[in-house]
């Protein structure tokens, strides 16, 4: 009898499940979507350090679902809380009947099971459709081509899914049995007829509040946007974070108190329609709402920042790597070796023959012709040495202004010899990079620098004084401020400083030396060049790197492959974890504001009963349920987006060589797609539930 009648009361409300339902449905299916990857990787075709990479985000991804699986079980246990209120007056009529406690329990029991089941089928459904698109898209940020498309059902995944679904339910079915066994028979029967009592706030203290909370926030913005001083420590970025949560809060308190006796002041707008209606009910809201309306506009805000920031950094990235990375490899070396060292495993000192010493006076490419490597592996070479002058130093650079700020910024920390090349040299890597060549008389230098902060450092010195003494001879700067340019490929903007001198420069023996090849690899196809790779950076030649490390050559390098796959498997991982949580900040966002409206419709359902009784339509009716709804949920999300403009300023100041405000406009129109068909799903399905539940007394 007790399932037959959970079945009834199932399939009697199922108009009230729905945000339940959904929610749960959601939660299963973006929870299994992100824990099968470790399945859809085997589709894809990429090398060993992309493989790691993505070994490592399931790794990440795995120790979040923990953290999900907290956020979601909360959100589970409220959304249950909500439809077990919605029926205490059901459950009275049982108790009158002769039925107990515990048959009731037992209903709710079966009902939550079955409940329960369902979404899990469902949601599992969904999510096993959903992650073979979740394998395109990881192919297509980590640029890796599909091996043979194949549909994948990941049981790991699967079985991770059910076991987390079924504690989650567990302390539902806990939460439920403790919550019915405090009901009495009288708070049951009347529990419909009780009504939250609403306190008028002072409207002069409410609008000192909102103030207070505007200018306090508007403080905050100026903290985060490089106010007064760089937010570089946790201490210094907890101020700015604690004003806006208690802002936040502050203009959430505010805002019943004196927006509806502003209105009121407006006749024609306060007693046009069901306006009056409107205005006291989200008066009420927001005052009954205050705490779950400002961790609600919080987690919006999370969500809009980490969204918007990743997706920027990883469009920015993808562009930088293809202007930072202009050929295939890079080769350096330093020379001049001195006549002994310590062993770093041994701890002995060793020491260097005279031809060893005599190798590190070449070029790289004698280097690796010396030890067998085949040249022809390699075109469109250019070698050019680097030169450190003891004489020559950041210091010298910067004159009086390096003391004034090396105290502010920490690349400054260390005196340490300018990088310089003859002009000549360089100019020969930037044609073959495709960057601006240059002139230098021998009385001049230009300074080459595109890392932000150091190019705003050294344009004030070479504004004021760029005069520098080598040898009794002056040299000036060319140019009062930096030029653009690079000589060793990075991910994206991080020279500080390349000095460019005459090709009459003169070079003493105390000058130290580094040499640098930059070349492309002699083959047509991706595997070809994958192939040569192994043998220069990875791992596919150990004889002959063995070789060149027992003759105490110190040959390093980078390539156009490694730092894209490491730059854009970083980025990856970042953009996986912002959506992952992302999209369950929006879901559990969402859900609560739904579920308050809900409970807001169910308790002041009386209220749209007088609204019929003194001659308002049902046209009128939905009208000013559509509107109460739309602004409940509008308001968080507008002070969330306001909160995110500064956020997302912060977050691209933070790591401002990585993007640029440029990237965001794409990013935030992503980001707005997905929270527009999450949030607004709910708000139709917030709508549609609301009505149903103000129709049943017709």
């Amino acid at each position: 009898m007790l399932f037959k009648l959970s079945i009834r009361n199932m399939k009697k409300s199922f108009k009230d499940y729905a945000i339940y339902f959904l929610t749960l449905v959601l939660g299963v299916a973006i929870f299994y979507m992100f824990n099968s990857l470790d399945s859809q990787q085997a589709m894809l075709e990429v090398s060993e350090s992309t493989r790691s990479m993505i070994q490592l985000m399931i790794q990440v991804l795995g120790m979040i679902s923990v953290f999900i699986a907290i956020v979601l079980g909360f959100l589970i246990v409220y959304a249950n809380n909500f439809l077990v209120n919605r029926r205490k007056r059901e459950f009275g009529i049982y108790m009158t009947l002769g039925m107990g406690r515990r048959q009731i329990s037992s209903i709710i029991l079966l009902e939550t099971i079955l409940i329960g089941i369902l979404s899990l089928v469902v949601g599992l459904f969904i999510g096993i459709f959903g992650s073979q698109f979740m394998s395109i898209l990881v192919a297509k940020l980590f640029e890796a081509d599909m091996i043979e498309f194949t549909f994948v059902f990941s049981k790991d995944a699967c079985i991770k899914t059910c076991i987390y679904f079924a504690v989650m339910y567990l302390a539902v079915i806990i939460f439920n049995t403790l919550t019915i066994s405090r009901y009495k028979l009288i708070n049951l029967l009347t529990a419909v007829r009780k009504n939250e009592k609403v306190k008028m706030k002072n409207p002069i203290i409410s609008i000192l509040v909102f103030i207070g909370s505007a200018v306090l926030l508007g403080y905050a913005y100026y903290l985060v946007t490089g106010g007064v001083y760089e937010l570089q420590t946790g201490d210094e970025l907890l101020k700015p974070i604690l004003m806006g949560i208690v802002g936040t809060v502050g203009i959430f308190w505010s805002l019943s108190g004196f927006i509806l006796r502003i209105i009121q002041t407006r006749k024609n707008i306060y007693l046009k329609g069901t306006n009056m209606f409107v205005l006291r009910q989200l008066n009420n809201k927001i005052n009954t709402n205050i705490a779950s309306m400002s961790i609600i506009c919080l987690m919006l805000f999370m969500t809009i920042s980490v969204l918007s920031g990743s997706l920027s950094i990883k469009s920015a990235l993808d562009s930088q790597l293809v202007k930072f990375t202009p050929v295939d490899v890079n080769l350096y070396k330093s020379a001049y070796l001195p006549e002994s060292y310590v062993n770093s495993y041994t701890k002995q000192t060793a020491y260097y023959t005279e031809e060893q010493r005599e190798d590190s006076r070449q070029p790289v490419s004698y280097t690796l012709e010396t030890n067998g490597y085949d040249m022809n592996r390699l075109k469109d070479i250019v070698e050019i040495p680097i030169y450190a002058l003891p004489k020559w130093t950041l210091a010298d650079s910067l004159g009086n202004y390096y003391e004034s700020t090396k105290s502010q910024y920490s690349m400054l920390a260390y005196d340490m010899s300018e990088a310089i090349i003859k002009v000549s040299d360089y100019n020969k890597i930037a044609e073959l990079y495709g960057e601006e060549e240059y002139t230098v008389n021998d009385d001049e230098y230009i300074v080459l620098c595109n890392y932000e902060q150091m190019v705003d450092i050294r344009n004030q010195t070479l504004a004021t004084n760029s005069n520098i003494e080598i040898n009794g001879k002056t040299y000036h700067s060319k140019y009062n401020e930096c030029k653009d340019g690079f000589v060793f490929m990075a991910t994206t903007e991080i020279n500080a400083g390349i000095i460019l001198v005459s090709d009459n420069f003169e070079v003493e023996d105390e000058y130290t030396e580094q040499y640098l090849l930059v070349a492309n690899y002699n083959a047509e196809t991706e595997e070809g060049k994958q192939e040569i790779e192994e043998t220069l950076i990875g791992s596919g030649d150990k004889e002959f790197f063995e070789n060149i490390r027992e003759k105490g050559i110190d040959l390093d390098g980078s390539s156009r492959i490694s730092i894209m796959e490491s730059s854009k498997g970083l980025a990856t991982i970042i953009i996986f974890i912002a959506i992952y949580l992302g999209i369950i900040f929006l879901i559990a966002s969402s859900a609560i504001l739904a579920l308050k409206q809900l409970t807001e419709s169910s308790d002041n359902k009386q209220r749209y009963t007088v609204l019929r009784k003194i001659g308002c339509d049902e046209k009128m009716i939905n009208q000013a349920l559509f509107r109460q709804i739309f602004i409940f949920f509008m308001m968080p999300l507008i002070l969330a987006m306001i909160h995110s403009i500064f956020g997302i300023k912060f977050i691209l100041s933070m790591l401002e060589v990585l993007a640029s405000p440029d990237e965001l406009l794409p990013s935030v129109i992503v980001t707005a797609v997905i929270i527009g068909a999450i949030y607004g799903v709910y708000f139709l399905a917030t709508y549609f539930g609301s009505k149903n539940i103000i129709k049943e007394e017709e």
